[in-house]
């Protein structure tokens, strides 16, 4: 089953950025997906097949938009030294 979700969006909206409504609503769910990642709230696994891409590409894309893929601290990475 799949669940489609509707926002409005003005005209002035996609003239200025030089898109129509598809590449828009490609756009969103891309920086929903990306956002959602970053904060912890979704995994790599489940963006990339939101997205329909593979998990390397949108963990390349990921990096690209600044996002820390691993958030180890200097005792994480203490720890995993004395291992």
């Amino acid at each position: 089953m799949q669940n489609i979700i509707e926002i409005e969006c003005p005209p002035e909206l996609l003239i200025g950025l030089n898109t129509n409504a598809e590449n828009m609503a490609q756009l969103v769910r891309r920086e929903a997906a990306l956002g959602l990642f970053r904060d912890g709230r979704i995994s790599s696994g489940m963006a990339s097949r939101w997205l329909e891409i593979p998990r390397v590409a949108f963990l390349m894309d990921a990096m690209r938009q600044g996002i820390v893929l691993l958030d180890d601290s200097e005792d994480d990475f203490r720890r995993e030294s004395q291992l």
